[in-house]
């Protein structure tokens, strides 16, 4: 899983950047409102905590600006009938540590004003996150953490999905051919992939 990634801001969306990573490859990358709105100017380096998301046909990274908002984020994804595009609504209007305090007083109608929540919603959240977020701490800084390259694994994937496969149908083969070949580098992996892709 992608971690944590560090490049060039290529371009911006409504709710996500583009960001050029040294190995070529460029990531969509959905922020909060706040993550947004720090974005610096085109050309400029920047850096995000990751959280991947992985269904059958897509494969979404969502950054966050510390470990603390990636975690609450991991722990909201757990909560049922609550996905990744409310997860992140919900850390757009709250802080984790805001968050936790609605969570505590059970204030439904606090969790009501984030949208696509309604009272009924808001309800069935609090009793399923109550006590769930105790172990993000609390005082947990914002630090920026070393920089990792993105792992030969991740750009590989990326790049097959980029040329139309589903992380469903590669994932299992990008995995057995990094596994018996470790030192290969992503374009050597990708066609390696394609390869054992076309015997199947």
């Amino acid at each position: 899983m992608i971690a944590y990634i560090q490049g060039t801001l290529l371009s911006t969306r409504e709710k996500s950047c583009i960001i050029l990573t040294s190995s070529g490859l460029g990531y969509e990358v959905f922020l909060t409102s706040q993550g947004m709105s720090e974005l610096p100017g085109r050309g400029v380096s920047v850096e995000f905590f990751i959280s991947s998301v992985i269904r059958e046909d897509s494969f979404d990274l969502y950054g966050f600006l510390t470990e603390e908002e990636r975690t609450t984020f991991n722990v909201l994804l757990n909560t049922p009938k609550l996905g990744p595009k409310t997860a992140l609504a919900i850390l757009s209007i709250y802080s984790p540590d805001r968050l936790k305090t609605v969570i505590a007083s059970e204030d439904e109608r606090m969790l009501a004003q984030v949208p696509g929540i309604g009272i009924k919603s808001a309800r069935r959240i609090l009793i399923d996150l109550k006590d769930k977020l105790n172990f993000v701490a609390a005082d947990q800084a914002a630090p920026k953490a070393p920089v990792y390259k993105g792992s030969v694994r991740q750009d590989v994937l990326a790049g097959l999905v980029s040329l139309g496969y589903t992380t469903g149908e590669i994932t299992h083969i990008v995995e057995a051919v990094l596994e018996n070949e470790p030192d290969l580098d992503v374009s050597a992996a990708i066609r390696a992939v394609l390869k054992k892709k076309a015997q199947e």
